[in-house]
């Protein structure tokens, strides 16, 4: 019987491809192997874009089979640090090298030496790959280093400033009054995480392009004849959703006719973002060449630095440039909606339902709202007046971040293998080695947060100077925020260093004005299911929001659906 040598093609390919990956597995497992560290191997690279689209789901299918659960399980999928937390770390060490076949990756828990790699912006780089998908509409803060980064970053930090944090604030009361009408209207809801997107939308929309709208739930339509978000929303929603494709494939490849219709889509989705993008810019431009009345937005701020860099058009000293182009104020803008849209739509979403689990905590930061706020409507208040007056709402951000923080901001040691004190060990990491600060671990660890590490405590944030003697007996200590320390510190929840967030003070403005508008003269609480009294039914969402957080894009809940929440008037 004779056999066609084209059967034979592909066993060769499988025969050649696995010799290659245990070629590349040998190659990192020597370089690794010499570091003296805890080795893990991991049969498929972590940062692999088609692997991401499929890790979990086949993760858990192979832990289905008896003998299914080992390494590869535990450890080869997007997400695995919140279920492990610090576990990993408490029983190997500080360092652990994950070996792939692509690169290697070090998971770090050690305050000291994130700290040391933040302030080494030289030496430990962003990863090209980790800021692929920032890119799509230009160069930004996000995506650059050396002296163009030095650029970015001066422009866009002066950019975050306190008249946008009023403007934030206003955005953000506005929208959580609406929201707190909606949800209180309602018997019970089941759409936190899509409402607290139409906020964070909403908000982020104020403050960037200065265009505000009313809110809208889940399920009220939107009049027909009203100016709504829905175009640049539902355009961002997509881009956010379904970012993998984008990078793989880039944005002009996207729109070629036989690729699957999402895919075209997704280009539709970038057209519409960069239009709305277009029209902001250009109508910034008109209104300073007409010398008109400039808003407080980012867009505005953004746009004065781009018109500086056109007057400075040949005047570039060495590797200084002044301003930025209008391709990296689009780069920048949509890095502005990428951080600050999803990531605190998350973030609120889990805090809320976090906080839903404790009505004592509720009330802890209901008092502070109604005691700071005496005699004003939310509505009427300022962020000057309110915000530095609120550490118990602050602390309760702190708290969601710490123990949900949105994602892990990874580092390189490039072509270069680099020296890092880990525990009282100095390491020599091997070129090309990623370093993930292990967030999860960090924020968790009894060695830095006690025996309570796990627990949802704000009240971990908050110190006590005494009354001083002579004071009135009723009068109480008077409470103060607990800022993390600028170096060394565990917390690293907007990354640190130099390259640390410069949109840290926007997010924790809105987050606390969302609180404001919430919790001032409401309640929320799970719906006990049948069966349940309201103890167990905090308890089945407490594990609900404990087993079912995941990344995707983000870390967010995975199925909120699931959260079936009740608000109540105080």
């Amino acid at each position: 019987m004779a056999y066609s040598p084209f059967l034979l093609v592909p066993l060769v390919a499988s025969l050649g491809t696995a010799l290659f990956i245990l070629y590349r597995l040998l190659v990192n497992y020597d370089a690794a192997r010499k570091t003296g560290l805890p080795i893990i191997v991991l049969p498929v690279d972590c940062g692999n874009p088609l692997w991401l689209i499929v890790d979990r789901k086949i993760a858990q299918w192979i832990r289905r089979i008896p003998i299914g659960s080992g390494t590869f399980t535990r450890f080869n999928w997007r997400g695995w640090e919140i279920w492990d937390r610090y576990k990993a770390h408490q029983q190997l060490g500080d360092g652990i090298l994950f070996v792939t076949p692509g690169k290697n990756y070090l998971q770090l828990c050690d305050a000291e030496a994130v700290s040391e790699i933040f302030q080494r912006r030289a030496d430990f780089l962003r990863p090209p790959e980790a800021t692929e998908m920032l890119n799509i509409f230009g160069p930004n803060v996000g995506t650059t280093d050396g002296t163009q980064w030095q650029r970015h970053r001066k422009i866009t930090a002066s950019s975050f400033n306190e008249q946008v944090n009023q403007r934030v604030w206003m955005e953000s009361i506005i929208q959580s009054t609406g929201l707190i009408h909606y949800w209180s209207s309602k018997s019970s809801i089941t759409s936190v995480a899509q409402d607290t997107r139409t906020v964070s939308l909403h908000v982020m929309s104020g403050a960037i392009f200065g265009k505000s709208y009313p809110f809208r739930g889940a399920d009220e339509d939107v009049p027909t004849t009203a100016e709504n978000s829905s175009g640049y929303g539902e355009a961002l929603k997509t881009i956010l959703d379904r970012c993998i494709p984008l990078v793989v494939l880039g944005r002009k490849n996207l729109s070629k006719p036989w690729l699957p219709k999402s895919f075209r889509e997704l280009y539709h989705a970038t057209l519409v973002f960069q239009d709305h993008m277009t029209k902001a810019y250009e109508g910034e431009k008109r209104a300073m060449m007409r010398n008109d009345k400039l808003e407080n937005n980012l867009m505005t701020s953004l746009v004065r630095a781009s018109l500086a860099d056109a007057d400075q058009k040949g005047k570039i000293t060495g590797f200084r440039q002044e301003g930025l182009t209008e391709e990296e104020v689009y780069g920048n803008v949509f890095v502005f909606n990428f951080a600050g849209h999803d990531a605190t739509a998350n973030s609120l979403a889990i805090g809320i339902c976090l906080l839903a689990t404790r009505p004592d905590l509720q009330d802890w930061i209901a008092e502070e709202i109604n005691t700071t706020l005496t005699g004003v409507e939310s509505t009427d208040s300022s962020y000057e007046a309110a915000f530095p007056h609120l550490p118990r709402c602050l602390a309760v951000v702190y708290e969601t971040v710490r123990l949900y923080t949105a994602v892990a901001i990874a580092k390189s040691t490039g072509s270069s293998p680099q020296s890092l004190k880990i525990g009282t060990n100095t390491v020599l990491i091997p070129k090309n080695t990623v370093i993930i600060p292990n967030y999860s671990a960090l924020h968790t660890h009894p060695r830095y947060w006690g025996d309570d590490s796990l627990e949802f405590e704000p009240t971990r944030w908050i110190t006590h100077t005494p009354t001083t003697k002579g004071s009135p007996a009723s009068s109480r200590p008077a409470e103060h925020f607990k800022e993390p320390t600028t170096r060394n510190s565990p917390f690293v929840g907007w990354s640190g260093g130099a390259r640390s967030c410069p949109g840290r003070k926007f997010a924790q403005v809105e987050f606390v004005g969302v609180l404001v508008g919430l919790f001032r003269d409401f309640k929320v609480l799970p719906v006990p299911f049948k069966g349940e009294d309201e103890g167990m039914a905090r308890a089945r969402l407490l594990h609900q929001i404990r087993t079912d957080t995941g990344m995707r894009l983000l870390l967010q809940m995975l199925h909120p659906e699931r959260a079936v929440l009740e608000w109540k008037k105080r």
